[in-house]
Order: structure tokens, then sequence, then C-alpha cells
């Protein structure tokens, strides 16, 4: 699974750590950090894309990014991080 961070990077390489970490420990499974996205390499129910995508929320929302960012299923195998477009008044 492939998680693409490139808009969420910009909120500094420690978020990306604290990331990379939090799903090495929730899913047991290999996490390797690229340049623009994270890729989790597992076995069986462990990674599956509904998973990640709740863990993801999870991060989210303990780093109180959740009112800035969102995430969106892409391709096959593919999340992605966006920023969420807000309406000025």
């Amino acid at each position: 699974m492939k998680i693409n961070i490139s808009e969420l990077k910009h909120e500094g390489g420690d978020v990306i750590k604290e990331l990379a970490d939090f799903l090495k420990t929730k899913t047991k499974a290999e996490v390797e950090t690229l340049t623009d996205e994270i890729i989790v390499k597992g076995e069986g129910k462990t990674v599956t894309k509904p998973y990640l995508r709740v863990l993801l929320r999870k991060f989210l929302h303990q780093n109180e990014l959740k009112d800035y960012f969102r995430v969106i299923g892409g391709k096959e195998k593919t999340l992605t991080v966006k920023v969420k477009k807000t309406t000025e008044e």
C-alpha cells in the first residue's frame, strides 16, 4: 500500500517520522519512507486500505491536523493525504 504524503510533508519532517512510527506500531508491518510517499508492506488483514485509512485519520486527529488535512482513496492500493480546502468568508 502506498500513502501519498506530498502535501503533508510541508508540516515538517517530524510529522512524517511520527506517522511512519505510528503505522509501524499499529500494523506491525514494514514501513518505508520515500520522498513523497510512505510504503507499507504487510501481509493479510493487517494492511488493508480501509484499515490504513482509519489509522491515518486517527493520526491526524491525535496530532490536531484533522482540521487541515483529509484522507482520500486514490488508485488501487493508494491513499492520499490532502489539504482541506477552506472557504473564506
